[in-house]
This record gives C-alpha cells, sequence and structure tokens, in this order.
C-alpha cells in the first residue's frame, strides 16, 4: 500500500460522512427554508402577518406529514404542542390558517420553487448517494410521463384545462403534470426531478398538451443540471421525429416505446431488414427472454434524418402468453449491451409504481383537492408536495434509521401515519428522534431505545 492511501480513505469517508449529514431530514429541511426566505413575495409586507417562508414550509410540512387536508393542518395551528413539533422540525415560527395559506400560495410564481428541486438534487450528487444509479456509459436513466391530479366540472382558474361534452354541453376542468425521475432497474427508489404543469399557458386559450410540456421540461432540466448526462425513456406516444429532435438537441440519449399501430413505416422498415436483425436469447428455468435488434432504421417516411435503432423483446413462458414490447433508441445496440438497454426500457413503469401510484396511494393524497385558488394555488401545492415526495426519496436512499424505521413499519403507508401519530402525541426536538422512535422502539414516555452500541 503506497503511502498516504489509508489517509486519503480516511479523508474521504469523512467527507462523504459530512455529505451524507446534510441529506438529513433537518439539513434539507433548513436548505429549503433558507431557500423560501430568498423568494419574492408579491404582497405588500407592511400589511402581511405570516412570512411567505412560513406559509410554503407549512404546505411543504403537510405533505411531510401526509396531513390529509389544510382543514387538518388548521387544527395545528390551536394546539402548543402541535406549534412546538412544527418550529422544531420544519423551522416553522407562525402557522397560517387554512385560508391564509391559499391565499399567500396562490400568489407565489412557480417557477421560484425549481430551486428547491437542484438544491435536494445537487447534493445528492455531491454526497455520491447517486453512483448506483449510472446505468450506461455514465449516464442516468430519466423517465418522463404525465397524470392528472385536478378534475372539477365547477371549480376552475384561468390555467385550467377544458374538456367540452357534446352530449350534454357540460365542461369538465381540470389540471395534469408531467414528471420526471431519475430511475435504475435495480432501484426501488427514484429520484424526481422539477415536474413541468400540464396547464394553459399565459395568454393562450387553448389547452396545453404533454408534448409542449416535454418540450419545456427538456429545456429546464438542460438548463438546472448542464452536466448531467441522460438516457430518456418513455412510453409509445413519444416516439415521434419532433420529440426525438427535441431530446437529440438537449444532448440527451433515449429508449421510447413503440407501437406498430402508430409506425407502420418503421415496423415494415424492421420485416424487411433480414440478415441484418441480431438475435439473442437468454434461457432461464422459467423460459426465456427473446431479444431482437437492427440498427439505422429510418422512424418515417417523411422524416429521413430521424434514424434510430430498434428492438424487440419477447417474453416466453410455457403455458402462459408471450409478453412482447418494442423501442427506439439513438443508442447502438449490440449483443454485449441489448440486454441492459431492454431493462431500461422496461423500468419506464417505475414513474407509474413507484412514483404517481405512491403520490396517490400511499399518504400524500396527490389527486385529493387541496385548494385550487385563483392563479397559482393548485400547481404550488402539487410542487410543495413532489418536494416533500423528494425529501422522503433522499431519506429512504440514503438513512440507515430511516430504512430500519420502514422495515418495522412493514410499509410506507404505515410508516408515513406512525410519523403523524408521533408527531401528534409527543414533543420532539428533531427529526433523527422520530425516526428512531419508530426503528428502536419507544414507550409513553418516549424513551428511545437505541441499538447497543458495543
Amino acid at each position: 500500500m503506497r503511502a498516504g492511501s489509508t489517509e486519503n480513505f480516511l479523508d474521504s469517508n469523512l467527507i462523504q460522512q459530512v455529505f451524507r449529514k446534510n441529506l438529513s431530514v433537518e439539513a434539507l429541511n433548513e436548505r429549503l427554508r433558507k431557500r423560501f426566505m430568498e423568494f419574492d413575495d408579491p404582497r405588500d409586507r407592511k400589511r402581511t402577518t405570516i412570512p411567505l417562508v412560513d406559509a410554503l414550509m407549512s404546505g411543504f410540512a403537510m405533505f411531510t406529514l401526509k396531513i390529509p387536508s389544510m382543514l387538518a393542518l388548521d387544527k395545528y395551528r390551536m394546539s402548543d404542542e402541535h406549534i412546538g413539533n412544527l418550529k422544531s422540525l420544519f423551522g416553522i415560527e407562525k402557522v397560517p390558517s387554512d385560508t391564509t395559506m391559499r391565499e399567500i400560495l396562490d400568489e407565489v410564481d412557480p417557477d421560484q420553487l425549481r430551486i428547491g428541486f437542484k438544491d435536494v438534487f445537487h447534493q445528492l450528487q455531491r454526497s455520491k448517494a447517486l453512483e448506483d444509479y449510472v446505468f450506461m456509459d455514465g449516464r442516468y436513466l430519466a423517465a418522463i410521463d404525465g397524470t392528472g391530479y385536478f378534475s372539477s366540472d365547477s371549480i376552475h382558474c384561468p390555467s385550467c384545462m377544458e374538456k367540452h361534452h357534446k352530449k350534454d354541453g357540460t365542461i369538465t376542468y381540470h389540471h395534469q403534470m408531467l414528471g420526471a425521475v431519475i430511475i435504475h432497474p435495480d432501484q426501488k427508489v427514484v429520484i424526481p426531478l422539477c415536474p413541468e404543469p400540464i396547464i394553459k399557458q399565459d395568454g393562450e386559450t387553448k389547452n396545453d398538451c404533454e408534448r409542449n410540456a416535454c418540450a419545456r421540461i427538456l429545456g429546464k432540466i438542460k438548463k438546472d443540471h448542464p452536466r448531467l448526462n441522460l438516457i430518456v425513456t418513455e412510453d409509445g406516444l413519444s416516439s415521434n421525429a419532433p420529440h426525438i429532435r427535441d431530446l437529440k438537441k438537449h444532448g440527451m440519449s433515449f429508449i421510447l416505446g413503440a407501437k406498430p399501430g402508430d409506425h407502420k413505416f418503421l415496423f415494415e422498415e424492421y420485416s424487411l431488414a433480414g440478415s441484418r436483425i441480431k438475435e439473442v436469447i437468454i434461457h432461464e428455468a422459467k423460459g426465456a427472454h427473446v431479444l431482437r435488434y437492427v440498427n439505422g432504421l429510418q422512424l418515417n417516411e417523411k422524416s429521413d434524418d430521424v434514424v434510430v435503432n430498434f428492438l424487440e423483446y419477447s417474453e416466453c413462458r410455457p403455458g402462459k402468453r408471450d409478453i412482447n414490447f418494442t423501442w427506439v433508441t439513438d443508442i447502438e445496440i449490440t449483443d454485449d449491451n441489448v440486454l441492459k438497454i431492454m431493462r431500461g426500457g422496461r423500468a419506464r413503469w417505475k414513474i407509474e409504481n413507484e412514483t404517481f401510484n405512491t403520490l396517490k396511494n400511499q399518504g400524500y393524497e396527490f389527486e385529493h383537492n387541496y385548494g385550487h385558488g385563483y392563479k397559482n394555488l393548485s400547481v404550488n401545492l402539487a410542487f410543495l408536495m413532489m418536494l416533500a415526495f423528494l425529501v422522503d426519496q433522499a431519506q429512504l436512499l440514503t438513512s440507515k434509521v430511516v430504512q430500519q424505521a420502514l422495515k418495522k413499519s412493514f410499509g410506507l403507508s404505515n410508516m408515513y401515519r406512525k410519523i403523524r401519530y408521533l408527531f401528534e402525541t409527543f414533543a420532539f426536538k428533531s427529526w433523527l428522534e422520530v425516526y428512531e422512535a419508530l426503528a428502536y422502539g419507544f414507550d409513553t414516555t418516549l424513551t428511545i431505545r437505541r441499538p447497543n452500541s458495543s
């Protein structure tokens, strides 16, 4: 061992410990609180009694604690014990009423919240927490997809999209959001980037659409993370020439679903490729994986500048129906990387199961109408929810005590329910105490039983 190597190793470990400490709930909450203090407040400061930072942190706290409504949060405002925990765990000095919080957050420009996502993500990068997320050739895999989170036949704002029903003449007003998350086939935790609202844009009368929102989010991701090398994976609606040009313009690679009904020309070209098609078969006890690929096919008849590589995958199991998928990618496919590309394409479902389903069914109440407002309230609440989700995911990825708390709780929704019970029942000085109580046990005086350090 060369001289100094042990010292360098210790220095590296110490640096990593410092960075991981900066990923604790306390550290990330404080980082976000300081950022919120820098936001432009559109109100007349002489007439304000609730600081903007407290309104933003109260919204963030609501989603962190999985409180089911603003009215429920308002009840905490009446309790000295709850006020104490909101101050010690979130740094909130004055908790706004539900009406006041709606009024304050409605005026905030949602674009200001982007910096919060950027701060947390950069801290994950600096701590080396994302090293296991490198997917291929030094690049990360990012899944992008849209989902709805608000719908009403009566409540609406100027940003609402409208669906006109010809049968009875009624209108449904709705909001959608385009999410982007860093994923890996072998990792359960996902890392969300700042989402993009799918709403009517300022001055527009026509509905927004997922394609326009995707063009916006690609540019914003590149601006926020200029050195982040991405491979984007999306569903079959995304494999069109304009979108592929957008991806390439921003220096992003892609693995995009492709369906025969949407790509008649492409599939005809594939059927005529003959000996150019390569095949890899992987046999397992339960069946076989059949991968066929060909490089250098034109995507469609009109776009001769968009050339893609084509991958067909079949999962064959005796006595069961074959499962088939097809993708296009700009990555040159070889026998060595074809399995990895297939796994990257199939991992796209993580934005559905590990992201949107978690937000809707694991306590965040993503589809619940916390408040709609007249300007930006609905979007800001969705952003604050996603920020809380990002901090939660950072803990699940990096904190051993949080991982132990999850194990002892037998599931996310149970853990979040227990956290809210502890918050409502005991006084805490830190989030570490909360998670240690869940991980190691506690009695009615909240005497935490830590593991024997010896």
